[in-house]
């Protein structure tokens, strides 16, 4: 499985990786056939990483550039629309 030639695909690799963990799960695997796996589910988890930080690379681009809103973290309106009796 070469992936110079072709384009890599994030959710195929992913159920992939899942699919190598689950064999390495149920110990049905020879320890050749183990360690094979193990390698290729570091290779997989290399190569997911990597996509990852370079979609998040590529969403603060876009957020900086554009006239988007700056990410905030999770919950943070909840706390600024409260009733002002609340607060």
């Amino acid at each position: 499985m070469t992936r110079k030639n072709s384009r890599f695909n994030f959710e195929e690799s992913l159920a992939h990786l899942e699919g190598l963990v689950e064999a390495l799960e149920e110990g049905e695997l020879s320890l050749e056939e183990s360690l094979k796996a193990f390698e290729q589910g570091i290779k997989l988890t290399r190569e997911c990483q990597q996509a990852l930080e370079q979609a998040e690379q590529k969403v603060r681009v876009l957020v900086s550039e554009g006239e988007l809103p700056q990410s905030e973290p999770f919950g943070a309106d909840e706390d600024s629309e409260q009733a002002p009796d609340q607060q």
